[in-house]
């Protein structure tokens, strides 16, 4: 049984799960085309949101909870400024998946890598996983930037690996291991 501590810190950001007054601030980045370009959904309906958000806020109640959908917000003023995901995809490998997306007047500031660090740590120290994977497009180099600067290694390249809105894309697969993590944690301390 996983202990799990929510919400989750950082230096300036809290982490925590989604509400129902959450809505307006997902709907700002998914209803933006600039935003959601290589993602698999969006632009998103109104009614895409609140199923989103739904969704989201039921998988919160699972008694083996492996899907962590969290709310971004800034540390200061409690401002929603994305959100960003941890699922364990495969229990019996100790396998998960992180994702991140966040309102593009946030761009640049380096709040999607400190939350994917955050989802690293709660994902090696809390779920027990064993390793940690992404995908990202090809063309979302901001994306492959954060994916690298987190300590994650290229491992592969999917061709045509989802079929997204009209179109099969590739998609650039990550990932970091356990003690991989283990030995970046003791970098910088040292």
């Amino acid at each position: 049984m996983m202990n799990i501590n929510l919400p989750l810190e950082t230096q300036r950001l809290i982490l925590r799960d989604l509400t129902k007054s959450d809505w307006q601030g997902v709907h700002n980045y998914a209803s933006d085309p600039e935003v959601v370009r290589y993602l698999p959904f969006g632009p998103n309906t109104e009614e895409d949101t609140k199923s989103f958000l739904q969704k989201e806020i039921k998988a919160q109640r699972q008694q083996l909870r492996q899907h962590f959908t969290l709310a971004m917000t800034l540390k200061d003023d409690k401002q929603f400024i994305g959100t960003c995901r941890i699922s364990i995809t495969n229990p019996e490998k100790l396998e998960g998946d992180i994702g991140y997306c966040i309102g593009k007047e946030f761009w640049g500031q380096g709040y999607a890598t400190e939350a994917a660090r955050k989802l690293l740590n709660f994902g090696f120290q809390q779920l027990n996983l064993h390793r940690i994977f992404a995908t990202s497009d090809p063309k979302n180099t901001l994306s492959m930037r954060i994916l690298v600067k987190i300590g994650m290694r290229q491992e592969g390249y999917l061709r045509e690996y989802e079929w997204v809105k009209g179109e099969w894309r590739d998609s650039l697969l990550y990932a970091i291991l356990e003690r991989e993590w283990i030995q970046m944690q003791i970098r910088d301390v040292e």
